[in-house]
C-alpha cells in the first residue's frame, strides 16, 4: 500500500510539472476554450471563435470569429496570444504555479492579454496588476522549463 501511495504521489507530481505551454484544458486542444484571442483587442470583449477559422500555434488550436482575425493572428501571434499561455495570470504570479483560466475573466494591459481563473481571483489580480505582471514575468520561464 505504501508503495502505491508513493507511486501515485510521484505520478501526480510529474503531471503537475508537465504542463503544456498553452492552456487547453483536459478534453480539448482549444486555446482560450475556443474564444477568439484577437477579439479582445478589436471588439474589447470575449467572442467565441468558429470552426471555420482555425489555426494551430504552439501545439494548440486557435479559433477565430472571422478570416480577418485569423489572418491578424497568423501575422503576429505573439501580439495576440494571451500571456503565460492562457493560464491564470494571478496563479503564475502569486503561487508560481499553473491554474486554468476563464476566457471571460480577462484584461488587456499595455497591449497584452491576461486571463484569470474566476471573478474572485481576477479581483485580487486587479488590485495590483503591475506587481502581479512583474512577478508572473519572473516566474513564467522557470515554470515552462519544468516541462
Amino acid at each position: 500500500m505504501t508503495r502505491l501511495v508513493m507511486f501515485l504521489a510521484l505520478f501526480i507530481s510529474n503531471l503537475a510539472i508537465a504542463q503544456d505551454e498553452i492552456y487547453t484544458g483536459y478534453f480539448s486542444n482549444k486555446a482560450l476554450s475556443g474564444y477568439d484571442t484577437v477579439a479582445y483587442f478589436t471588439d474589447h470583449k470575449p467572442v467565441e471563435g468558429s470552426d471555420k477559422f482555425v489555426t494551430e500555434y504552439k501545439g494548440a488550436d486557435w479559433y477565430f470569429a472571422s478570416q480577418e482575425h485569423l489572418d491578424m493572428f497568423k501575422a503576429e501571434p505573439e501580439k495576440y496570444a494571451p500571456q503565460y499561455g492562457g493560464y491564470c495570470a494571478w496563479a503564475i504570479s502569486a503561487k508560481s504555479d499553473f491554474a486554468s483560466a476563464d476566457p471571460k475573466k480577462w484584461a488587456v494591459v499595455d497591449g497584452k492579454l491576461y486571463l484569470n481563473y474566476d471573478e474572485k481571483v481576477k479581483q485580487m489580480w486587479d488590485q495590483n496588476q503591475a506587481l502581479h505582471i512583474k512577478q508572473a514575468d519572473a516566474n513564467w520561464p522557470a515554470l515552462i522549463r519544468k516541462k
